[in-house]
């Protein structure tokens, strides 16, 4: 009795210090996103003399995130999540690195070879909320979560504004001034990566295998200990074999529906809001004409504040999906991902009513992606769990890249009521079909 006594302890005491961990690697880590999406519009379309190529640096962040997304969820599920964490975050370290490389050389390329590394960072940043619930108690799992994707607060709001600080940082290194937010995103990214390197051990996943193996020999000792399926052909069919087990699952393809929805939506107006604020404020930001200081730190604040929404409120989101309801939380998140866009849409004239949409959308957004990734977890059998959150991030990227890349093609033709519009129309469908759901649990549950 005492023997498992400490191990419950011991348990707990590693689950607490993982969530630590997690949380101070993605304030460091979560600072090169933030500066990325703030200036990566405009970088695109002075490097390569196109506004045609405005989404591009959010694309390929997104894309590099979906692609990167499968195989750093097979390297966990193979060697745990330290080794997961580690890779993907050094990956956006040399795309922090690369970013600066563009600015000194003027190289389009460059600033998209970073983006693509920064995507990787990305990816990692959103498997670390699954990394803290390896541990997890069921009812707290939520929270758990919650409490990573709130930790990326700090760096992704500070990220935004290191605009007037990175210009000093440039210059003092003999740096062009727009370089200097890389040089700290560099620096945060390379503090993250060492802090998980030396600090993750035991690995979450890696102890949670372990337990489970324990409790199957206590509960049948007579019976041989297979290895689990979890271990098993972990790399051969991952992505067939996540589909699988998330198309069994109404509950899981709701789940689906709404981190990948969710996500497309916000990726989609966000990229697109710095280059509406530049015309709104200044006008047409034309190829070698860098925008005024003023203007940037105009956007730079309102993507600081989207970014606030997106995190700061994860505790509250985390707490509503355990105690309102998974299903609840994703209909409550959709609900305010509409009003959102109705919000920056209609008043696009007015920065203010753009940086309140721009708000609403991040708390959509938090509620949405934390209820819906809880859901996700719990809907699939245990083995299944580590390449269904790979897919599920996969696809999430991919419809982050598929909104930043016709973003702009929208925003051309319609305008930016257009591109929130058609951010409620994605929005409306997936709210329907969570409601259907809810309605259906509640028959279920009135029935005799």
């Amino acid at each position: 009795m005492a023997g498992t006594l400490m191990t419950e302890t011991g348990v707990r005491q590693v689950q607490r210090r993982t969530v630590v961990l997690l949380s101070a690697a993605q304030v460091f880590g979560g600072i090169g996103t933030g500066a990325t999406v703030s200036i990566g519009s405009i970088l695109a379309v002075e490097l390569s003399g196109s506004s045609a190529w405005a989404g591009a640096v959010a694309t390929v962040m997104t894309l590099g995130a979906a692609l990167a997304a499968l195989p750093l969820a097979s390297l966990a599920d193979r060697r745990g999540r330290r080794v997961g964490q580690v890779a993907g975050l050094s990956a956006a370290l040399a795309g922090a690195l690369l970013m600066v490389l563009a600015v000194v050389t003027g190289l389009f390329v460059l600033l998209v070879l970073g983006a693509a590394g920064i995507g990787l960072g990305t990816a990692a940043s959103l498997q670390a909320r699954f990394a803290a619930v390896d541990l997890a108690d069921a009812e707290h799992r939520g929270r758990a979560l919650s409490a990573v994707v709130w930790a990326v607060t700090v760096g992704a709001v500070t990220g935004p504004n290191l605009i007037q600080p990175g210009a000093v940082v440039g210059q003092a290194l003999g740096l062009p001034p727009v370089a200097g937010p890389f040089v700290i995103s560099g620096a945060g990214l390379l503090l993250a990566v060492v802090l998980l390197f030396v600090g993750l051990r035991p690995d979450p996943l890696l102890l949670a295998r372990e337990l489970a193996a324990g409790r199957a020999a206590d509960q049948s000792s007579s019976q041989p200990v297979h290895e689990p399926a979890a271990l098993q052909g972990r790399v051969p069919g991952s992505l067939l074999r996540g589909m699988r087990a998330i198309r069994g699952s109404r509950a899981a393809l709701l789940a689906l529906a709404a981190v990948v929805g969710a996500h497309g939506v916000m990726v989609g107006v966000m990229s697109m809001t710095p280059l509406h604020l530049q015309e709104l404020v200044a006008g047409p930001v034309h190829a070698g004409h860098a925008a005024s200081g003023d203007v940037l730190v105009i956007i730079g604040f309102t993507i600081s504040l989207h970014i606030a929404g997106m995190f700061a409120l994860s505790p509250v989101m985390g707490w509503l999906t355990d105690k309102v309801g998974r299903t609840e939380t994703v209909i409550i998140g959709f609900a305010i991902m509409i009003a959102a866009v109705a919000v920056a849409g209609f008043g696009q004239a007015s920065t203010v009513a753009v940086a309140v949409g721009l708000v609403l959308l991040g708390i959509g957004w938090s509620a949405s992606t934390i209820s819906g990734s809880t859901l996700l977890a719990e809907s699939v059998a245990q083995e299944s769990r580590v390449v269904v959150q790979g897919v599920s991030d996969m696809l999430m990227g991919a419809a982050g890249a598929l909104g930043g890349a016709t973003s702009g093609l929208v925003l051309s033709q319609s305008g930016y009521l257009g591109l929130n519009m058609a951010g409620a129309v994605v929005g409306v469908a997936v709210l329907a079909a969570a409601i259907v759901m809810r309605v259906a649990q509640s028959g279920k549950s009135a029935a005799p």
